[in-house]
């Protein structure tokens, strides 16, 4: 249920800031009222060709084909592909779709997961949905560098320190948009959320529901929202988990969001202070020290990861970041941090490795790529030249101590995209839609709380939920209180009482 920071620090979150479209890229049309999700004309839905999975088990598979481009119905269509665990009751509320975020992530896996670890109350009364959104997964992938190229790719310095690493890093950027465009077709101008939402409502008709229901984590609270923004007419329960706060622009997001992990980071080491004799130091500053100084060291000084790849700053980096998603995994951190203080990068290497979905066949998943291209869809560049994220540093490192130079810079992955962006920041109202409940984590890194509180402001029946505590969302994360709340409002439809807290 991740919103990914991306490739090589380099996809970070809302991708954002100002151009003024003088770089030469094909123009964006004019925002509009919200935000770029025009209004046009939606099909009649085909119908979904249900049939056996290939991996077998109790599931159906199937696809759903959908216009490339919704102004042009008739034209071009890609496959939207699908999976369904039929509610196992006969008090059947409907279909529930469901999202992990990302973007890129496989509501198709997202799915299979559900239909084992969602309370058996949930799974009796709905049919648990999932699709890989256009561009992710089995959908008509986004493709990009090879294998070997992807490699590289996460290895190139996301704080350069000179002209010559200040040109990889842009040459980077710029070299991993054009492989995109060079391999993937026209769909990656059409990758957008606003697509992907009208893509789920294409489903929801096609599947015979009169309204969406839907549980959304991550970016997934973006995708939902946008939702409820096109549609707020065919919103049914919607559960909006680790929200998006869709009125940032990308260099605010990106620098929010490093403090997010910044806070992460800071929760992790108070814990390890707190059980005594912390490897990391005697206190706060000087544990926090010392990681930084492990950054730093790797920055001019790898150490061996596995057979062909060395550990250095930017996988480092982001093999620190992974864990910070979940508390459960911060005795990973542990060891990993450990490991490498002996010069052994293996578990940092391998913690990287998970994040950005590298098989141990050294094969990538396209969850980075999908990352990229919806990202840079969505939301104007943080930056397009080195001057203009050089003019960021400092707040973000304001902000962010430990990640906060590297957070920067990742905005040149869009600065430098081929194609420009069809989405603005802006508030989501959904004026009209029936309730929606959103839910916030206190310590989430990747989502920051100020976002949930921020979306169910915007939303005019946004409904908060509240969990104090550490992670990435909090929907099945070991709260009894917070799984108890939205259970009740997706098998009743009452949300629970406005600002609920649980601990």
């Amino acid at each position: 249920m991740r919103r990914r920071v991306g490739a090589a620090l380099a996809a970070a979150l809302l991708l954002a800031g100002c151009s003024d479209g003088g770089d030469g890229k094909k123009a964006a049309p004019p925002p509009t009222a919200n935000g770029g999700a025009t209004s046009v004309p939606m099909p009649d839905a085909d119908k979904i060709d249900w049939g056996r999975c290939p991996e077998g088990g109790n599931f159906e598979c199937g696809t759903l084909s959908v216009p490339v481009d919704y102004a042009d119905a008739d034209g071009p269509k890609v496959d939207i592909a699908l999976l369904r665990k039929k509610a196992t009751g006969d008090d059947r509320i409907g279909a529930l779709v469901v999202n992990p975020g990302g973007p890129g992530g496989s509501g198709i896996s997202f799915a299979r997961y559900a239909a084992s670890a969602f309370p058996k109350d949930i799974r009796e009364r709905y049919d648990i949905i999932g699709f890989d959104p256009r561009g992710v997964g089995r959908s008509a992938p986004v493709k990009c560098l090879s294998d070997t190229e992807m490699d590289a790719y996460t290895q190139i310095d996301q704080t350069p320190d000179t002209p010559d690493e200040e040109n990889a890093a842009v040459d980077g950027a710029a070299g991993f948009g054009k492989s995109c465009q060079e391999n993937t077709d026209q769909l990656l101008g059409h990758v957008s959320t606003a697509e992907a939402a009208r893509d789920m409502d294409q489903i929801r008709e096609a599947l015979g529901d009169d309204r969406l229901n839907y549980l959304g984590a991550s970016y997934g609270t973006f995708l939902g929202a946008t939702y409820a923004e096109l549609f707020p007419d065919k919103v049914g329960r919607f559960v909006l988990d680790g929200a998006i706060d869709p009125s940032q622009n990308a260099a605010t997001a990106n620098r929010v969001q490093g403090g997010g992990f910044e806070t992460a980071l800071v929760a992790y080491v108070d814990d390890c202070l707190a059980g005594g004799s912390c490897f990391l130091g005697g206190d706060r500053e000087a544990a926090l020290a010392r990681i930084r100084g492990l950054l730093a060291t790797l920055d001019a000084n790898p150490i061996p990861g596995d057979a062909k790849r060395q550990v250095n700053e930017p996988i480092a980096t982001t093999g620190i970041l992974s864990p910070l998603y979940s508390r459960d995994q911060w005795p990973e951190l542990t060891r990993a941090l450990q490991s490498a203080f002996r010069g052994d990068g293996g578990p940092l290497l391998d913690l990287s490795d998970m994040y950005y979905e590298r098989g141990a066949d050294g094969r990538y998943a396209n969850l980075m790529y999908a990352n990229a291209a919806v990202n840079c869809l969505d939301s104007p560049p943080a930056a397009t030249t080195p001057d203009q994220v050089k003019a960021q540093v400092a707040e973000f490192e304001a902000t962010s101590p430990t990640f906060g130079r590297a957070l920067a810079w990742a905005g040149l992955t869009c600065g430098t995209w081929p194609l420009s962006a069809t989405g603005r920041p802006h508030e989501i109202k959904a004026a009209g839609a029936a309730p929606i409940l959103v839910v916030g984590t206190t310590r989430d890194p990747a989502t920051p709380y100020a976002w949930s509180q921020a979306l169910a402001s915007q939303l005019e029946s946004g409904h908060l939920l509240t969990y104090d505590g550490d992670g990435h969302t909090a929907y099945l994360r070991g709260s009894t209180c917070v799984d108890s709340a939205v259970d009740s409002y997706l098998l009743t439809g009452s949300p629970p009482p406005d600002n609920k807290t649980c601990n």
